[in-house]
């Protein structure tokens, strides 16, 4: 059994997944959508779970039912952007004010089907940032150091967290997983999520 799974690794680290979006482009709030028994929201903690003490879900548009779908999950916080409307960066600062461990991981909310094995890869790997890399794409999650959260907040409100994590500098861990590179933004999105899932 790895330090991970008996929780000398995960006593220092913490999640932020966004989900405070108008899910405008789907057609429907996403978070909610079916996938494989569970909403989409639900598939994204639980690839995260496992390796955080305390995940910060930062919610906005509907975010009454983001509480109703989590309420199994202990670890999870539901926690109230009431910036979300301006963009997914004061979802990103609103996370980062409820960091108190030496790293979190970071992921949005409509990445339903990252394994495990990622973010185990990811814990093991040295750097301040660390992405994920499938074929030479970046993907999600990121895991950052905890110092960072503090600069992300001195940052306007309308920069983006690709242009920050660019400027910072940042090491990339392979795998050979594609499920990294899947988000659900659109239907098209959707449908495609729903056929990778039946092979996980």
């Amino acid at each position: 059994m790895s330090d991970i799974e008996t929780g000398t690794f995960i006593k220092n680290v913490e999640g932020i997944i966004l989900a405070a979006g108008f899910s405008s482009r789907a057609g429907a709030f996403k978070m909610e959508l079916p996938l494989q028994g569970k909403s989409l929201i639900c598939r994204t903690i639980e690839g995260m779970y496992d390796f955080c003490s305390r995940i910060f879900l930062v919610g906005g548009h509907k975010i009454e039912r983001l509480v109703e779908l989590t309420r199994e999950y202990a670890k999870v916080r539901v926690v109230f952007n009431e910036h979300y409307p301006s963009g997914m960066f004061s979802s990103v600062q609103e996370g980062v004010k409820h960091i108190e461990k030496e790293k979190f991981f970071f992921i949005p909310g409509d990445c339903p089907l990252v394994k495990k094995e990622v973010y185990r890869k990811l814990l093991h790997a040295p750097g301040d940032i660390v992405i994920p890399l499938f074929r030479g794409r970046k993907g999600h999650p990121v895991l950052m150091k905890s110092f960072l959260a503090e600069e992300i907040l001195r940052e306007p409100q309308d920069s983006n967290l690709r242009d920050f994590i660019r400027g910072k500098g940042y090491e990339t861990v392979e795998v050979e997983d594609e499920t990294i590179l899947i988000d659900v933004d659109t239907k098209a999105d959707y449908k495609k999520a729903i056929e990778k899932s039946r092979f996980l």
